[in-house]
């Protein structure tokens, strides 16, 4: 399947239906089973591992991220992005909350994940292509860590395979120093993502036309009863 437009769409929706119902409420609830006014998904349930990004927009359209998390085992797409658009959203701990006030300047990115594959060490994967994760045990504490970064991101930092590595051990909660025998000991996955984005406004227009589509067919529906 491919990233469409119509999955972070539905993200948006489950995010402003959970806002203004709820505030910036626990989203319990509204993980569980959709709120009353949410549109049903309008896609396939597929199974996927997938990520949801909130970026927000400031001066002069510069995009900010505002929330970004997800997860690597496969889930089924309604209820998985019903989930992480709001875990995203609300539980980053990076962030605050998005409030309802910041909503027109968001943006919206699903990634679904694809084509795992062990890599033969930390500089095998190509930048702008592949994601990254990693995972090992912290000398320190005997801890296991991990962090991950989708494809987009070393290229967008401009980082090279080093920089991307060792920005990914700081991410993952490593203190210590970084040498090349700890990037040499990293468990390195690489895959692909296919990546659809939305901005608030889009959605807003898709919103309006489903309503209206849905109002039309109501109507034509009770035509055909009149007159059967």
């Amino acid at each position: 399947m491919v990233a469409t437009k119509e999955h972070c769409y539905y993200c948006f929706d489950t995010l402003v239906t959970h806002l203004e119902a709820n505030g910036n409420g626990s989203p319990t609830k509204a993980m569980a089973c959709p709120l009353p006014g949410a549109i049903a998904p309008p896609f396939d349930d597929d199974e996927y591992p997938l990520f949801v990004t909130w970026d927000k927009f400031g001066h002069g359209r510069v995009a900010r991220l505002r929330g970004c998390i997800g997860n690597f085992s496969p889930m089924r797409l309604h209820s998985g992005l019903r989930e992480y658009a709001l875990i995203s959203a609300l539980q980053d701990r990076r962030f605050a909350p998005i409030s309802l006030p910041e909503l027109p300047h968001l943006q919206c990115s699903v990634s679904l994940l694809l084509a795992f594959e062990d890599a033969e060490d930390y500089r095998d994967w190509d930048m702008g292509v592949h994601g990254v994760r990693i995972a090992f045990d912290d000398p320190h504490t005997r801890t296991r860590r991990s962090a991950t970064y989708l494809p987009e991101v070393a290229l967008a930092q401009e980082w090279d395979h080093v920089a991307t590595i060792d920005s990914l051990v700081r991410k993952a909660g490593y203190q210590g120093p970084i040498d090349e025998d700890l990037r040499e000991s990293l468990a390195v996955t690489r895959y692909q993502s296919s990546k659809a984005k939305a901005t608030y406004d889009e959605y807003a227009a898709w919103r309006r036309e489903f309503k209206r589509r849905g109002l039309a067919a109501e109507g034509e529906g009770e035509e055909e009863d009149v007159h059967g």
